[in-house]
């Protein structure tokens, strides 16, 4: 057994200050500095946050690796490079490019996903399809000569490695046949992103079995008050929605309203690329050229790319630019979307039971140490 000593213990409701947290491959609980079993190999947090392990929905590379690469070492690279950044756990994301580019990205992943269980890197809990069903109007940075109509066959064929696929709805039957084939086939979340739909469409989709949007305001259709869009139907329908928090892509000032219309629906992102962890410069992202500067990826006509966002300063912007409390703040990068994934029984939060996914930070959400399953996977 383990004791994190000296922590103030982020728990999914409150923060714990003056507890001793205990754990083996799972949490064991939470006791006071005199009952810390004399068996138990102390760690000291040394005042710091006690913090569960985060979980990003939606990465596409780190580390100048590309999950579209389709290479074992890419993923090995990504997965290592992310535990600095306190992810314990995240969905591996492809995006809009040659059916047979997705498929051996898929089929890496899939082939990789027991193994990751124990590795020295975070763990793949599943795959982000991002496509290649999407809007030709709303594509952001995918690339439109890759682009297909919903193919639940595709979906099903792989439904064991992919967790959530983005689609647009629009593109869809009337009736939402892939859509609704998918949900009643699989247990795979539908997300609708890089969508035109207009309001009536999209909500239309969550009745069909939509239940999570995909980067919230990016490439989709926006709130406006006699074309309410795709932003209002993910605030009005139950679905989760993704947001990605680098203080860019949505600006700072909404953070406090999201909260409020989502709560624990809502799961901070990175939306990372493969120039996540690098130097400034010029990179690609499937196969197309990325320049990044500041905070900032764009293609070379201009638009908007992912981020280069670490998860755990997506969490630390949240938090000092809004009046939510940290905990919550957290919830949003681990809990949310382990319930999200249909995870929280065993992940996202610091409860009896659940895995010892567990990171150690300072006073301002840095990464001092990595747990994963018990076992120390990083320290700075």
């Amino acid at each position: 057994m383990k004791a994190i000593i000296n922590g103030k213990i982020i728990l999914k409701d409150r923060i714990v200050e003056d507890g001793v947290l205990l754990f083996s491959e799972k949490i064991e609980g939470i006791v006071s500095a005199d009952n810390v079993p004399d068996s138990a190999k102390v760690i000291d947090a040394r005042g710091g946050f006690v913090s569960p392990g985060l979980i990003d929905l939606h990465i596409h590379g780190y580390l100048g690796k590309d999950v579209c690469d389709g290479e074992e070492e890419s993923i090995r690279t990504i997965s290592k490079g992310l535990l600095a950044n306190g992810v314990t756990g995240y969905l591996p994301t492809t995006m809009t490019v040659d059916m047979k580019v997705i498929r051996k990205a898929l089929e890496v992943c899939r082939s990789l996903k027991e193994e990751s269980k124990a590795w020295e890197g975070s763990t793949i809990l599943g795959c982000h399809a991002e496509g290649p069903f999407i809007s030709k109007s709303k594509k952001g940075a995918q690339d439109p000569k890759y682009i297909l109509k919903p193919d639940a066959r595709f979906v099903k064929e792989y439904a064991d490695i992919i967790s959530i696929i983005t689609l647009a709805p629009e593109t869809d039957t009337e009736d939402f046949a892939a859509i609704r084939e998918i949900c009643r086939d699989t247990d795979v979340v539908v997300s609708m992103g890089h969508t035109s739909a207009d309001y009536e469409t999209a909500m239309a989709g969550t009745k069909a079995g939509v239940k999570h949007v995909t980067h919230l305001f990016n490439a989709m259709t926006p709130l406006a008050h006699r074309a309410p869009g795709v932003v209002t139907a993910a605030m009005n329908a139950d679905v989760s929605c993704e947001l990605i928090v680098d203080t860019f892509h949505v600006d700072k000032s909404l953070y406090d309203l999201l909260w409020k219309l989502k709560g624990r629906k809502l799961c901070f992102i990175t939306d990372c690329l493969p120039a996540g962890g690098l130097p400034e410069g010029e990179y690609t992202l499937g196969g197309q050229k990325i320049i990044y500067r500041g905070i900032v990826c764009r293609l070379e006509d201009g638009t908007v790319a992912g981020s280069i966002l670490h998860l755990n300063k997506g969490v630390w912007n949240v938090y000092t630019n809004s009046f939510i409390p940290l905990y919550e703040c957290v919830n949003c990068a681990s809990l949310n979307p382990a319930t999200t994934l249909g995870l929280n029984k065993t992940k996202g939060s610091i409860e009896v039971g659940k895995d010892a996914d567990i990171i150690i930070t300072d006073s301002e959400f840095n990464v001092e140490k990595t747990i994963i399953g018990g076992e120390l996977k990083y320290e700075a």
